[in-house]
């Protein structure tokens, strides 16, 4: 089985881009009706079809991480948002459960309480089955107003995400700041600066079994692991595999050296497939003819063992996802 473990929901239903609107204008007009039909017309021709075609068999499926918005402040709009579109998510993974399996966005704000993220994790995972969750680690949208992911703040959200034995991916949301372009900076610069705060902090000494999932491939980590190396011994801090126990990196990078050096520097076991697809870059490279994040064909180009490369392309996110690998299990995959 390949099981890509990144994959967004970008191309929802017209009646959840008017209702935002109507939201950020300030209505409090419910969600417009969507039909099954119109869910499945949503991802058939998009995700669904060039996941079949790739040869992929499972997709972990999100909102729209752009369009999660978290710099928003106001808490009532935030948990009505974040909840309309877990519930589209889903709607999806139920009508494809073979294709699909769910991952929430939780109603963060920057500096706000996180009670209402806490409560909807809880939803979304014991009432709605979903598997794991995606965390801004700031709100703020390229402003850093919060804390460290290793900060107490985050405690609330680590212990439900502890006791419900499900992981997050650190993924950011838009950029509201225009120093930082939303995909080619912000988000990979959240990537590093998340593993940075990971190497300074003593976070999983008090959340031994806390897992965390670094997009895009882990931003710069891969590629100045000896800087974190160095930058560890200077600090007097553990060296950085230390945190291979508890962080995990996908395979989001588009083009092949990218994928050899993530596959080179970190263990097999820590390596994630997954595409982003459909996400933020698209078309294909005009010197290869390969589609950018056509992902599965780097990976598998890439020289690893074939017991590695079954770990990359299923085994570690069923280990990593554990209430997937139960889904995938009862029905007998």
């Amino acid at each position: 089985m390949i099981i890509d473990c990144h994959g967004h929901f970008t191309t929802a239903p017209k009646q959840l881009h008017d209702f935002r609107a109507a939201q950020l204008a300030g209505s409090a007009a419910p969600l417009g009706p969507i039909s099954d039909d119109e869910l499945r017309e949503s991802v058939e021709d998009n995700q669904l079809r060039i996941l079949r075609e790739r040869g992929g068999d499972l997709m972990i499926f999100s909102p729209r991480a752009m369009g999660m918005e978290h710099h928003v402040p106001d808490p009532a709009t935030a948990v009505a948002w974040a909840r309309a579109n877990n519930d589209l998510v889903a709607r999806v993974a139920g009508l494809y459960p073979e294709n699909f399996a769910a991952v929430a966005q939780l109603p963060q704000t920057p500096g706000g309480a996180l009670d209402d993220a806490v409560a909807e994790l809880r939803r979304c995972v014991e009432e709605r089955g979903f598997v794991g969750v995606n965390l801004n680690p700031d709100p703020s949208g390229g402003f850093w107003t919060s804390p460290p992911l290793t900060d107490p703040y985050w405690f609330p959200v680590y212990e439900a995400m502890v006791e419900l034995d499900v992981p997050a991916m650190v993924h950011v949301s838009s950029s509201c700041n225009p120093n930082f372009h939303a995909l080619g900076a912000h988000y990979l610069n959240a990537d590093t600066s998340a593993f940075m705060q990971f190497l300074e902090g003593d976070l999983f000494e008090r959340f031994p079994t806390l897992r965390l999932v670094i997009p895009h491939g882990g931003g710069a980590v891969p590629y100045h692991w000896g800087r974190y190396r160095g930058l560890a011994m200077r600090m007097g801090r553990p060296d950085p595999a230390t945190l291979l126990a508890n962080v995990f990196f996908d395979t989001c990078v588009y083009h092949q050296p990218g994928i050899d050096l993530l596959t080179r520097v970190l263990p097999a076991d820590n390596i994630l497939f997954a595409s982003e697809m459909l996400g933020a870059v698209r078309g294909a490279d005009p010197d290869t003819g390969i589609d950018w994040d056509d992902t599965l064909r780097y990976v598998t180009a890439a020289g690893l063992p074939e017991d590695d490369l079954r770990k990359v392309l299923e085994g570690n996110t069923r280990r990593v996802y554990p209430r997937l690998d139960a889904q995938l299990t009862a029905a007998g995959r």
